[in-house]
């Protein structure tokens, strides 16, 4: 892994904090004036590397692909930012694009100011470039890419002749030209080469490329990007930092290895110890929130601030309940005066109720009675329960009614209705006075338990608690059940449902008869609606969790050995140790802790998919399968040639564990006493693919294989020279 991620504990790493894009002078161009010394263009996906042959320590100028139109704000003008510059300005990011559509150049607007921004850089103040230009191309480019490009380079530009070359050839190119001793490359070998949208495998017998031959599958860098991208959000659905493309990418190439054998890394880590040991942690940026401090003098003017402050909130309640109670009794008194002051002329009466807001005297009666039973309510709140209500007289009760007169009567009625409610409170407060001391009785013999024999005790509260939960587990298991419709519990609950369906019952006409339905009559009856209802609440699971509290509140507060984590809540909502490692959980106010991501199985998932483009959803065959197939069309002493040099180059050639997989690869789909070489990585895979252009530009084959002005009238922008290096596509 790279070291650009800076740890502070052995595997938290830190998200790399952006570094403003520095300014880089154009170069002198005096140097390559009238020379014709060839110019080098390495166009790739998300990387533009130029420069001359001949530069010195032969390191290119490189930059990212992309360019932006931007209209800068202060002063209103329109720029064009390029490479770095893009990251420069927030507004321009949004503003991006580059030549390439994944795998394909098709925005050649955005090459042409790409290559005005490259070749300003190298200093080139001509009216017309030049230079022979070396550039390359995909492995198999489309010709109507090809013919813009050549038509952009020599109708804009005007350069005397151009090649177009494959840069993993090159790249093997530059890594065997010490083997080789001279400029013409007879090597044999195996290319796979890593790109940023594809992967491609390519043939090379005695030096030349079989490119008839050569296979390609789109998954590349920007795939494998993308996939851990959508692995962390669903991971980190509600994560407090949004994730960027470039973020997932310094992830990718930090953090990310080939499994040997995928299966077994798996297996390996279905150990929570295994999985928590292979993880590492992505810190990402956090603000703590400001706490103002207080010191203990100013806590406590705040504490005894506040008690001043709820006192009289407290004195002015009461008050406002002194004023509304004596406003009441007022209120109440007026009424009594106004009621004993009746008047014997009804029309005098009735227009005295109304200048007093009353329609009539039931109204005057209702408002009086309303008004006595506050006033006696609020006078009896200090000493409700203090003392046993006075049982009160019920005189007519026992009076026969021919001996009432009609009011007497309809007094009887309501004394009957009043003894009767009294009564009904009496029979509630005996039995709540019974169950009080039966709850006494058993607190007490439970203390006396407990004090005697404190281990039997506990263990037998352990034993009603498990059998509780086991209660409350199976009813979940049937509920889960029930709503499978091909479990066992559903299809009895139909049974159930059809038998009451067919059931025989009582047809009316017999029950008018005599006849009588006696369903219902025993209690067990009304329990097939609790097992055909799957929506009906249970009582009993309410008195179960009911009565699990109590004894796990019991166990707390006396077991020293019964912690929370032995609870039915803990237990129910405990995460598995498998689960807890694959994505730990951080306390609610830890900023830090939720602002990490933990990338374990990630790390070789998304590598996993350069040989299985499958799991990511991708219809197409993988590496494994496409050396296999590119293989099957050479002779066995051929596949012996090309499978002693298995080279491979591309920025993710880098990642561990790629040789080793390949070979685990090739080793299966080759005969057992064929000897295979150990996958070679270029020492450079990022630069080595211009070098070796440089290095063949400099050569007297170059001259050979460019398409100059006059071949470029003749046959059109398509057509290219055949050579060992390059496309066979159109090739002449």
């Amino acid at each position: 892994m790279s070291g650009s991620a800076s740890a502070s504990t052995p595997n938290v790493f830190h998200v790399p904090v952006p570094v403003p894009p520095s300014y880089t002078p154009p170069v002198s161009y005096d140097h390559f004036r009238g020379t014709h010394v060839p110019l080098i263009i390495d166009n790739g996906a998300s990387t533009l590397r130029f420069g001359f042959s001949t530069t010195g320590s032969l390191t290119p100028h490189t930059v990212p692909n992309v360019i932006a139109k931007f209209k800068e704000r202060k002063y209103n003008q329109p720029l064009l930012l390029f490479g770095d510059g893009v990251d420069a300005e927030s507004g321009a990011k949004g503003q991006a694009k580059t030549p390439w559509e994944g795998d394909v150049l098709l925005n050649f607007d955005a090459l042409e100011h790409a290559l005005d921004c490259a070749f300003i850089q190298l200093g080139i103040d001509a009216s017309s470039v030049e230079h022979p230009v070396l550039m390359t191309e995909r492995l198999g480019s489309p010709l109507h890419s090809r013919a813009l490009t050549s038509e952009l380079m020599f109708e804009q530009y005007s350069v005397p002749s151009l090649a177009y070359c494959v840069d993993s050839v090159m790249s093997f190119y530059q890594n065997n030209l010490r083997a080789m001793g001279n400029a013409a490359l007879t090597q044999d070998g195996l290319v796979i080469s890593f790109n940023t949208a594809s992967t491609s495998v390519i043939p090379i017998l005695s030096g030349r490329g079989i490119l008839s031959q050569a296979k390609r599958i789109q998954w590349g860098t920007q795939q494998s990007t993308e996939y851990l991208l959508k692995l962390i959000q669903l991971k980190y659905h509600s994560f407090p930092t949004r994730v960027t493309s470039t973020q997932a990418a310094w992830m990718l190439h930090n953090f990310c290895e080939f499994a040997e054998d995928y299966p077994a890394t798996l297996r390996s880590l279905k150990i929570p110890a295994n999985l928590r040991a292979s993880e590492r942690i992505i810190q990402f940026p956090f603000a703590l929130p400001v706490v103002e401090e207080k010191t203990e003098e100013e806590l406590a003017r705040i504490s005894e601030k506040r008690k001043e402050q709820g006192k009289k909130l407290q004195e002015l309640a009461a008050k406002n309940r002194m004023e509304k109670l004596t406003q009441k009794e007022t209120d109440l008194q007026y009424l009594l005066n106004l009621k004993e002051g009746r008047s014997d002329n009804k029309r005098e009466w009735q227009n005295t109720l109304q200048s007093e807001g009353f329609d009539d005297d039931a109204a005057l009666q209702e408002t009086i009675k309303k008004l006595e039973y506050d006033l006696k309510r609020a006078r009896k709140k200090d000493t409700e329960g203090t003392e046993e209500p006075e049982e009160p007289t019920f005189n007519l009760v026992d009076v026969p009614d021919a001996e009432l007169d009609e009011e007497g009567i309809k007094e009887k009625k309501k004394q009957k209705l009043l003894k009767a409610g009294w009564e009904a409170r009496a029979r509630a407060r005996r039995e709540k006075e019974k169950e009080r001391e039966e709850k006494e009785a058993e607190e007490k013999r439970d203390e006396e338990e407990r004090e005697n024999n404190f281990e039997e005790w506990a263990s037998h509260l352990r034993k009603e608690q498990e059998a509780l939960m086991n209660k409350m587990k199976e009813r979940g298991r049937r509920k889960a059940a029930l709503a499978d419709r091909k479990s066992a519990a559903a299809q009895a609950r139909m049974k159930n449902i059809a038998s009451l369906a067919a059931d025989d019952r009582v047809p009316k006409k017999k029950r008018k008869a005599g006849a009588e339905d006696m369903f219902g009559a025993d209690d067990e009856d009304w329990a097939i609606y609790r097992k055909i209802n799957t929506a009906a609440p249970s009582s009993d699971e309410e008195d179960n969790y009911n009565q699990l509290q109590i004894i796990e509140s019991k166990l707390l507060q006396y077991d020293p050995t019964f912690t929370t984590q032995h609870t039915h809540a803990s237990l129910s909502s405990q995460r598995s140790a498998l689960l807890s490692a694959f994505r730990p959980l951080y306390e609610e106010g830890d900023i830090a802790g939720n602002s990490r991501i933990h990338l374990n199985t990630e790390r070789w998932r998304v590598c996993e998919t350069y040989f299985s483009p499958g799991m990511a959803g991708v219809d197409s065959a993988g590496v494994g399968e496409v050396l296999q197939s590119v293989l099957a069309r050479f002779t066995e002493a051929e596949k012996a040639r090309l499978v002693k040099n298995v080279f491979l180059t591309g920025g993710p050639s880098q990642f561990p564990g790629l040789r080793d997989r390949v070979y685990a690869t090739l080793r299966p789909i080759l005969p057992p006493e064929m000897p295979i070489g150990k996958p070679v990585r270029a020492a450079d895979p990022l630069l080595d693919a211009w070098r070796g252009m440089a290095a063949f530009a400099n050569t007297e084959g170059f001259e050979q294989v460019g398409v100059t002005r006059a071949e470029y009238d003749e046959w059109g922008g398509e057509r290219i020279k055949r050579w060992w290096g390059g496309n066979w596509n159109s090739a002449v």
